[in-house]
This record gives C-alpha cells, structure tokens and sequence, in this order.
C-alpha cells in the first residue's frame, strides 16, 4: 500500500497497524484529542473503523470530518479533520 505524502504541517500520520489491538482505540482517542482546529490526523488501517468512526463522530459531533483517502479491502487511509472547536 502507497500512502500519500504529506505536505502539509496541519496534517499528521497514524499508521494503525504498528499499535497493538487492544491499545488502538486508546491512542486514537488520544491522538484525535490532541488535535487544534484546523488539523487532520491521516489515519492509516488494516480495515474500515466503521464502530471507530461512530464514536468519534459521538464524541466530536460536527468539529469532525472524515475523508476518505483509500478504502481497499485490506487498507484504509482516512483524513479525520477537526473544526471549528470552542475556546480555540
């Protein structure tokens, strides 16, 4: 799988598979969370976080967008961007 370079300094890669299962979705909670407005995290995935997606969106509601960059059966790349957050 090719991942797209990243040019730009407000975007910052997550390549999923280097954490174990069972940490995952901790250290995407927290990778998300550390985000500014205007800043996407490239998440990068061995399969589509589907239940992933729906609890950030839970959890962010409207700061959150998601792109999709590659969407293979055995490779995901989404652009998760956050916006617009209060007191920011």
């Amino acid at each position: 799988m090719t991942i797209d370079p990243i040019h730009d300094q407000h975007t910052h890669l997550f390549d999923a598979r280097s954490v174990a299962r069972r940490f995952r979705h901790s250290a995407i909670f927290g990778a998300i969370g550390a985000l500014r407005s205007g800043e996407t995290m490239r998440f990068v995935n061995d399969h589509d976080p589907l239940p992933l997606i729906a609890q950030l969106r839970e959890r962010l509601g409207e700061h959150l967008t998601v792109t999709y960059r590659q969407r293979d059966a055995d490779a995901v790349v989404i652009d998760f961007g956050i916006t617009g957050l209060p007191g920011e």
